[in-house]
């Protein structure tokens, strides 16, 4: 009858309840369905590293503890596994099926490559599996980047780099759609009909170079003065017509005699290594006829227009009006060794002091030639003796030399206004009568008396006791 039970099978049930924990191992062992694969033998004896005790749905978890990069897969949904609908690994791969069973079930014509990271299109459609999956490799190792696969048919030498799909597709080699626009260096006007082995020599395309300098240093014909920043001021246009424009793009521009000049005259250090100086005296110091005196403000006289137009007005930017033969004098004639670094004195003994001691009053005037002279001429002084002295000039007076009474340093001493201080020589009374002259004579004659009548009849030449005519 079937609820008899054979002495086997009672102690068998005995077992399963009273066995310790080992004991029950053993029992998971001995109720194994089959050996496993050859990659999974080192687990057999361990049942919880791929089995949970009453939870099957807890098996996908363990076996991607185990296999992480398929597990990687899954989690960013990429490859094969990470787009598949299943979440069941023993779907598709069985086990304890023996040493030498084959987990991993693939129906190569049935395959839909589309489903993995690299679809076949073109030529690769037709070709086998093992052209591209090596034996004894895992089909996710294959690699996916043309390189990886067509190394040896590459004729570039690796001199494109690994990226043949930038300029190649799946169907013919010799079919090329590389567009240089979607590159760094657009080929624009005179590059645009250029050839690739212009550029890329030997066939190397990776790193090359995009500054000007680097393809075109034969051409320089500045001889690399100019630095290799041949984009400054050229295009890809042509050589001779330059985009510079050096009003608008720099801080000098370039105004009359400077328009024409060649860029070389005024850049001889390297550019972009040295400033270029805007001084005037920079370009100019071999052209300077002031040799330095007039200091390096070369602008505050002088203009583009040429050396010999300046624009400096003496009367209107100095406190020093130029008059009469001051108009005529040269530059340097009052701007010596100080030049116009120093402020220079407007008096003039600081200029005329040699003059006057050489050919004028030898320094007994003083140093006020302004108060007798101007501008035009020092012969013709200005000094009027009657309007500016208390002392007019009459008769013979007025044709004296001034040195004649001014002996003594003017501003130091006054001028005796007396007769006798300038006639004591000339007295031939020898001082016997009052020494205001005077009262006998006049000044545009001594000969002529005035007053007779106060000088003794002797002195007149008469008889003693007679009087004098009036």
């Amino acid at each position: 009858m079937s609820w008899l039970f054979t002495l086997t099978e009672i102690l068998l049930l005995a077992c399963l309840w009273t066995a310790p924990p080992a004991g029950a191992q053993n029992l998971e062992s001995a109720l194994m369905p089959g050996s496993v694969i050859q990659g999974h033998a080192k687990y057999e004896g361990d049942c919880e590293q791929c089995h949970v005790r009453f939870d099957r749905s807890a098996q996908p978890r363990l076996c991607l503890d185990c296999h992480k990069p398929v597990a990687a897969d899954v989690r960013n949904r990429a490859g094969y596994h990470g787009r598949l609908a299943e979440r069941e690994c023993r779907t598709c791969h069985t086990e304890h099926k023996g040493r030498g069973a084959k987990v991993v079930a693939l129906d190569e014509k049935k395959f839909d490559h589309a489903a993995t990271d690299f679809a076949l299109r073109g030529k690769h459609q037709r070709q086998s599996c093992s052209s591209c999956h090596r034996p004894r490799a895992k089909h996710r190792d294959a690699p996916g980047d043309c390189a990886g696969c067509h190394r040896k048919d590459d004729k570039h030498k690796g001199g494109l780099g690994p990226k043949c799909e930038s300029c190649h597709n799946e169907n013919v080699w010799k079919e090329a759609r590389f567009d240089h626009g979607k590159t760094r260096f657009p080929l624009l006007l005179s590059h645009a009909g250029s050839k690739c082995a212009d550029c890329h020599l030997q066939e190397r395309y990776a790193d090359t170079p995009r500054d000007c300098n680097s393809c075109h240093r034969p051409d320089d014909v500045h001889k690399g003065r100019f630095g290799p920043r041949c984009d400054t001021c050229h295009n890809a246009g042509e050589w001779k017509a330059p985009t510079f424009r050096h009003d608008r793009d720099t801080h000098f521009p370039l105004v009359d005699r400077h328009r024409p000049v060649k860029c070389a005259n005024c850049h001889q250090a390297p550019l972009y290594r040295e400033k270029t100086p805007t001084r005037c005296v920079a370009c100019h110091r071999s052209d300077d006829t002031h040799r330095g005196s007039l200091g390096e403000k070369c602008d505050k006289c002088h203009n583009e227009k040429g050396w010999k137009t300046t624009r400096f007005d003496h009367d209107r930017d100095t406190d020093f009006a130029l008059r009469d033969k001051h108009r005529a004098a040269k530059c340097d004639s009052c701007h010596r060794d100080a030049g116009l670094r120093e402020k220079l004195p407007t008096r003039c003994f600081a200029c005329h002091e040699q003059d006057d001691r050489e050919k004028g009053h030898k320094g007994r005037y003083g140093e006020k030639c302004g108060s007798c002279h101007d501008a035009r001429d020092f012969k013709h002084p200005i000094f009027d003796h009657d309007k500016d002295t208390a002392f007019a000039l009459a008769g013979k007076h007025r044709k004296a030399k001034c040195d004649a009474c001014h002996k003594a340093p003017l501003y130091r001493s006054k001028t005796d206004s007396r007769c006798h201080a300038c006639h004591k020589d000339d007295d031939v009374h020898f001082g016997s009568l009052d020494l205001d002259c005077g009262h006998c004579h006049v000044a545009s004659d001594w000969r002529r008396i005035i007053n007779r009548e106060l000088l003794p009849p002797d002195l007149l030449g008469l008889p003693p006791g007679t009087a004098p005519k009036r």
